[in-house]
């Protein structure tokens, strides 16, 4: 009886923990909270670039735009918005990091997409702003919704829509997840910005950085995604991905990014079978590569679209 006791307390005690990591990796609260006008990523590195975030978000507020809105696998109601370059314009269908929105994470996406010729499809993942849901899963789910949104777009604007994958941070590591499963020809291209190779690669490297015993840490964390979450994060692996990818990537990261090591996207990179390219920027941390240098990232886009015939 006594054994059964203390069986019992220790797989409370797991269950308690694992749900203690789920809640700090994986669970978004209530987001009906007022959030500013304009909302900005924290930190040191992104203060300096704040005016022109700002301004590039008056810009696209101002631009005419077009709700839509898919259904998931999984029953929630996930939310875009296109802007139009011109009718028929290849689309890039674009996705933010961990913890971020939209508009936050890929401001001057829109005007960058649209400085190629492209339009634009901005979407909010799961668990952000307008989208349903309270579960970020790093790309595992997220994957799927790529899929879908894809699905959509072709049945929407035709079978002859050309959509181009993109992603920034988390969202990157999304669409090289979504890229090594069986896409319609209508893809013809994926961008990935500074992604992590996997769940696992990037939660063990915050814990690290925690100064926390990864090997102890992480199984309860990965406990918590399959408990509570409903996903196994090991599964959300894009370095495993994108050896089926098909489809020409380039993948972008700044040599001094601190959060996603430069490594990641090299790993992702040496294990991608399709055609490919690594751009790095010098002096770029997390996410900014574009905003540090605007002109290189075009050129970069711009070479690889020639060169493969996007």
């Amino acid at each position: 009886m006594i054994a059964l006791w203390i069986l019992l307390a220790v797989l409370l005690f797991v269950a308690l923990i694992a749900y203690i990591c789920f809640r700090m990796a994986y669970y978004v609260p209530d987001k009906t909270k007022i959030r500013p006008e304009y909302e900005m990523p924290p930190g040191k590195i992104y203060e300096p670039y704040y005016d022109q975030m700002r301004k590039w978000m008056e810009e696209v507020r101002a631009m005419p735009s077009q709700d839509f809105s898919i259904r998931s696998f999984d029953g929630l109601t996930l939310w875009g918005k296109y802007y139009e370059y011109a009718p028929g314009a290849p689309i890039e269908l674009m996705f933010h990091g961990y913890r971020g929105t939209a508009e936050r994470d890929l401001c001057g996406g829109v005007q960058r997409s649209f400085s190629l010729g492209h339009s634009a499809l901005i979407v909010d993942q799961r668990a952000s702003c307008r989208s349903d849901g309270n579960v970020i899963t790093f790309g595992a789910k997220e994957s799927r919704d790529c899929l879908s949104w894809v699905d959509f777009m072709v049945k929407h604007f035709g079978s002859d829509v050309r959509i181009i994958l993109c992603g920034i941070s988390m969202g990157a590591s999304t669409v090289l997840m979504a890229s090594g499963e069986k896409l319609p020809k209508n893809v013809i291209g994926v961008l990935a910005d500074c992604g992590f190779s996997s769940a696992k690669a990037i939660i063990c490297k915050v814990i690290r950085q925690m100064k926390l015993p990864e090997k102890l840490l992480y199984p309860f964390v990965r406990l918590g995604g399959i408990l509570y979450g409903g996903f196994d994060p090991n599964k959300a692996d894009a370095a495993a991905a994108v050896k089926k990818c098909q489809v020409p990537v380039i993948f972008f990261h700044g040599d001094q990014d601190d959060y996603v090591p430069f490594e990641m996207s090299k790993f992702n990179y040496d294990a991608c079978s399709a055609v490919k390219e690594l751009v790095f920027t010098p002096g770029a941390g997390h996410g900014i590569c574009y905003l540090v240098d605007q002109q290189a990232y075009i050129d970069a886009l711009r070479k690889f679209e020639k060169n493969w015939g996007l």
